[in-house]
């Protein structure tokens, strides 16, 4: 145990934050996604919402302040209305980042958003059961 690290962030996700280099991209993604079969890495937090392991991680974890989607969503279908989840990201990311590190969300079609988390240092699986929970980090330098 070490002092000061939230109980949510398990030994697993510090470790694999603490590997990761600059550009490298962790997917914090909900209950639905295909996690397994795109993966290098996979990590579950059984549950875990997303929102609340984001607003602890980004404590810890700095956004790639060098591109301007430092964060990436997957874009929903044009009948179907914006997901309420990501307003509460914006919230979040706005509260514990930078103005440099977060400038706006990239919006990724379903199946790019599939093969891009194939290239992800680490998918992190959580409980989150919203609609288009799945959001792709890419990490910064401090």
């Amino acid at each position: 145990m070490l002092k000061m690290i939230p109980g949510i962030i398990s030994p697993e996700l510090m470790k694999y934050m603490m590997e990761m280099g600059h550009s490298d991209v962790l997917v914090l993604a909900d209950a639905n996604f295909p996690a397994v079969s795109h993966a290098r890495r996979y990590l579950k937090l059984e549950g875990v919402e997303i929102t609340e392991l984001l607003e602890v991680m980004l404590k810890y974890y700095p956004l790639d302040c060098y591109v301007n989607e430092s964060a990436k969503l997957m874009k929903h279908l044009p009948d179907e209305p914006v997901p309420e989840i990501w307003k509460e990201y914006e919230t979040i990311i706005e509260k514990n980042s930078t103005t440099e590190e977060f400038k706006n969300f990239g919006m990724l079609e379903r199946y790019q958003f599939y093969k891009e988390a194939e290239k992800a240092y680490v998918i992190v699986q959580t409980a989150t059961t919203a609609h288009y929970a799945n959001i792709m980090l890419q990490k910064g330098v401090i």
